[in-house]
């Protein structure tokens, strides 16, 4: 899978649905994208956290909820 085109779904079902727990991120980018692993999405999750652009922060073991920061393009 393409990295850009798995940043910029999750960034799109992120802002379509509000904060979302990283097991319903997955199985919604599935849907759209069809075969994505749970490791490609923990690699775009690090990098989009890394740049600002969202958070994951941790419900109870073994679930994590997403959410954007909204510091994204040019926005405050």
């Amino acid at each position: 899978m393409e990295s850009p085109a798995m940043s910029l779904s999750i960034v799109e079902v992120l802002e379509k649905k509000g904060p979302i727990t990283d097991i319903d991120l997955l199985k919604q980018l599935k849907s759209d994208l069809g075969d994505v692993s749970f490791r490609e999405l923990n690699r775009e999750l690090m990098k989009l956290e890394i740049g600002g652009i969202l958070r994951v922060s941790r419900l109870t073991k073994g679930k994590r909820q997403v959410e954007l920061t909204g510091k994204i393009g040019n926005r405050p």
